[in-house]
């Protein structure tokens, strides 16, 4: 057996051995990942994020380390989680929703933050300006909680005989009251009566299906939350179960068996994440970054799951959808 001291005199003794040596020795830059989601279907670590982040030249496991927190949907631990990567002084935090980003920018004033979510950044007071964030967060946003009273109009041209329709918010999200006020407006100018239910627990999602029921809603829609798209095949399962439809947030609810969807793209924005992580791992500041927007609405339809409801779509309204899925 060759000792390892016989093989730094094969190799030309110690000045051969330092390439190697320091090789080893290379710390990789880290990025902590924030998000309020859960472990086994967040969207932070997707593969549209991960290819923003090889396309601006760092593949994870190789050039660079990503380590993921999961607030598993309690949007009470992320302050916790955004304090120990602080802590483990990553190079970046990429923050995905609302709740992760509020509690990343609260963490750190130094270390960079990028984040993707679907609401306003400066009404949220994560940034100063669209064009110029400054200070040490910057980000993508795909603006779909701005959609509420569209996603409204698009349930009545979807079912005309709708008189009364559902809300459901997560009381844990900073948006929820503002979504709120904004459905409650739409609704009354489409003359629809509108009920509230909240859902922050998988046990709460249940509950708030039955009120639906014992309310006669005809159909609902949904305050954008990062935790329900986590958990979008449960909240469709139980639309399914209770036959009440809905226009949902992303099309990832569509792609589980929902009515429809729309909204921004949100891969698009992740990409962009991606893109703008790496960046900065380059030495570009989050101030100089303007936030990313994305330009393009998407209505998505599944007209399996209409006939499966006896609804009929319209022509016009197939027409209109950017994706129809049979």
């Amino acid at each position: 057996m060759i000792r390892r001291r016989e093989v730094i005199a094969m190799l030309g003794g110690a000045a051969a051995v330092s390439p190697f040596v320091a090789r080893a020795r290379q710390k990789l830059p880290v990025v902590g990942v924030l998000t309020g989601g859960l472990s086994n279907g967040d969207t932070a670590s997707s593969p549209t994020f991960l290819a923003g982040l090889q396309e601006a030249g760092f593949v994870d496991g190789q050039s660079v380390t990503i380590d993921i927190r999961f607030a598993e949907g309690h949007y009470e631990r992320l302050p916790a989680l955004a304090a120990g990567l602080v802590a483990r002084k990553v190079d970046v935090i990429a923050a995905s929703t609302v709740p992760a980003a509020l509690a990343a920018k609260n963490a750190t004033a130094t270390i960079p933050v990028a984040f993707s979510l679907g609401a306003d950044p400066v009404k949220l007071g994560l940034v100063a300006s669209l064009s110029r964030p400054g200070g040490n967060v910057t980000g993508t946003t795909f603006l779909i909680n701005e959609l509420t009273a569209k996603q409204l109009e698009l349930l009545r041209d979807l079912i005309p005989k709708a008189t009364t329709v559902g809300l459901l918010v997560n009381p844990d999200n900073e948006t929820t009251a503002a979504e709120t006020r904004d459905a409650e407006a739409a609704a009354r100018a489409l003359g629809l009566t509108l009920r509230v239910e909240r859902a922050s627990a998988p046990s709460e999602f249940e509950t708030a299906f039955v009120a639906f029921a014992s309310q006669r809603v005809d159909a609902f829609v949904m305050a954008a939350d990062g935790y329900f798209t986590s958990e979008a095949h449960r909240i469709v399962g139980l639309s399914a179960r209770y036959a009440i439809p809905a226009v949902y947030t992303q099309p990832a609810f569509v792609t589980a068996g929902g009515l429809a969807s729309y909204g921004g793209n949100p891969d698009e924005a992740l990409h962009q994440l991606g893109v703008y992580v790496g960046r900065i791992l380059k030495g570009a500041k989050p101030a100089d970054l303007p936030i990313f927007e994305t330009t393009k609405f998407e209505l998505v339809i599944n007209l399996k799951t209409a006939k499966a409801l006896g609804l009929t779509v319209s022509r016009e309204m197939l027409l209109r959808a950017d994706e129809v899925i049979e």
